[in-house]
Formats: structure tokens, C-alpha cells, sequence
């Protein structure tokens, strides 16, 4: 583990209208955050585009037919300014084949790795078993000049054996680019219930595991295009916790924002020295794991 601080940033934002428009937005911040000295910079699930798993159409698949083309545009944003940047991209992998993908670039440019969404969703409002195959390449971290990142995605954040598996092969940090939010109908005590739990299981991964964790969501209101849900408010709420689950930033629920950071790299060890948890697992006994219920 390097004896550094590093400095984070993650772009909380809404959809703009259009993937021109929305893209253009984002550019402006990064260029924001990496003047402000930001060295790794995080974008939030799907950024590109709406959310547009509220319903199934297969018109949406033609989004991924870009991805090529999206991966050599974000390329050169890295490369401009100098930054690691994880950006969330639809990915075609063949037709009728398509992943929710995590892209990691290096300041120069070029690909340190890519993530494929494991879990995968499919509730009213977030329909994503239909466009998306559970990933194939693993929990993988991703080495970059900012750390080794423990790259996940949204439906993942609920899971502690990604954050485990993560953190076991040497992740110096998780990271959450996320899609989650609301829906106006439901009462103001299941809302507040709901953000709770989001915000309490990341931590308790960042704890869990002695590493700390970014997890960056969307914000603002898209309504569901088919009329059968009035549609989502993303709820933001980004945020940057330390390796006990300290709140080192945390954004608002309601505006866009360039939320930074900065991480103490060394604080792991120090932690880990305290709270070896890692130390203690009785890694003989967790056979049950493997089992998709014990009865």
C-alpha cells in the first residue's frame, strides 16, 4: 500500500435530455473535477443516456450498438486531462447480446480494465434482466495509477461476497457507479428506509473489508416512458467513505454536483492493523456459501 492521499472525485448528475447534451454536461465537470485536482474520477451508472431499464423495448438495444465509438470518446476525455476515469457504458457484445460494463481508463488513455454487472435486477421500474447478461470476467480488480479498484456496479452494492472477492484479490478500493432512487407514491418513512439501507450496506462493506469505498448515483427525476410507472427519482446521495465506514463527502438527494475527496491510502494498514478481520475469517468452515440456500 503507497503512503499517499489521493484525491477523488464523483459526478452526480441528471439526464439532460439527450445523450449529446447529457455527455456534454459530464465533460464539463470532469474537466471541473481534474482542475480541482482530482486524479480518479467516477461517473455514475449508465451516465450516457436515461435510465431506460423502467420498461422493456428492444429499440433500446441500438444505444449499445455505440460502444466502440463510446469507449474511444471517453478514452480521449481521460487522456485530455490526465485522469483515471471509471465510466458506465451498454455494451454489445454480439446481437442479442448485451452487458452493463464498467470501463477503467488510464491518464493516457488507454484501457486498464473493464468490469461486466454480475447481478442483475428485475423489479417494476428496473427492469434489467432483459438487457443485460450477468457478467463472465469475474471480480476482478483493476490496476490503475491511482490503486488497484474494486470496480462493481449498482445491484452489486447489496452483496458482501463482490466486495469480499474484491478486497480479498488486493482491491484498495470499492467503487459504485449506481442507478437507484425512489418513486414519488411511496410514503416518506419507506423512503427514508430505503436510502438508509443503501448508504448502511456500502459502509458496511468499506468496514467490513478495511478499504474505502465511492459509490456515485444519479439524480433527478425520469419518468417512465411506457405510462405504466409515473417513473423514478433518482435519489443521488453520492458518496466517499473511509475504510470504518467514515463519511470523508456526501452529496445531496435533489442537485448535480462534483463531489471530492480525499482519500488517505495508508489508512488501511492502519485500520486493518486494528481490526484484522481478514486475519480471523474461518475461510474452512464457509462451504454453505456455495449453496443457493441451505434447507
Amino acid at each position: 500500500m503507497r503512503n499517499e492521499k489521493l484525491k477523488v472525485a464523483l459526478i452526480q448528475q441528471r439526464h439532460h435530455g439527450s445523450k449529446e447534451e447529457t455527455i456534454a454536461h459530464t465533460v464539463g465537470q470532469i474537466e471541473k473535477a481534474a482542475t480541482e485536482g482530482a486524479k480518479l474520477i467516477v461517473l455514475q451508472e449508465l451516465h450516457q443516456t436515461e435510465y431506460f431499464c423502467q420498461h422493456e423495448d428492444t429499440c433500446y438495444f441500438d444505444y449499445a450498438r455505440s460502444f466502440h465509438d463510446d469507449v474511444k470518446f471517453w478514452s480521449s476525455v481521460a487522456k485530455k486531462h490526465r485522469v483515471v476515469l471509471v465510466a458506465s457504458l451498454f455494451e454489445e457484445r454480439a446481437p442479442g447480446l448485451y452487458h452493463n460494463t464498467a470501463v477503467v481508463f488510464e491518464t493516457d488513455g488507454s484501457i486498464a480494465g473493464r468490469y461486466r454487472k454480475m447481478h442483475i435486477p428485475d423489479d417494476p421500474g428496473f427492469y434489467e434482466k432483459f438487457y443485460f447478461t450477468p457478467g463472465d470476467l469475474g471480480f476482478e480488480p483493476i490496476d490503475t495509477s491511482a490503486g488497484r479498484l474494486g470496480v462493481l456496479v449498482c445491484w452489486d452494492q447489496w452483496y458482501p461476497e463482490a466486495a469480499r472477492i474484491m478486497a480479498l484479490k488486493g482491491a484498495e478500493m470499492l467503487i459504485y457507479p449506481t442507478a437507484i432512487g425512489w418513486f414519488d407514491e411511496d410514503p416518506e418513512e419507506e423512503k427514508k428506509r430505503q436510502r438508509e439501507s443503501w448508504i448502511t450496506i456500502q459502509r458496511s462493506h468499506a468496514v467490513a473489508n478495511g478499504i474505502p469505498l465511492l459509490s456515485c448515483n444519479r439524480v433527478g427525476f425520469e419518468a417512465d416512458p411506457s405510462g405504466v410507472l409515473n417513473g423514478i427519482r433518482f435519489w443521488g446521495g453520492s458518496f466517499v467513505c473511509g475504510p470504518q465506514g467514515e463519511l470523508l463527502a456526501q452529496a445531496d438527494t435533489e442537485n448535480e454536483t462534483v463531489l471530492t475527496a480525499e482519500i488517505d491510502l495508508q489508512r488501511t494498514k492502519e485500520v486493518r492493523d486494528i481490526w484484522p478481520f481478514l486475519r480471523d475469517r474461518r475461510i474452512e468452515n464457509y462451504e454453505d456459501l456455495l449453496k443457493r440456500y441451505c434447507d
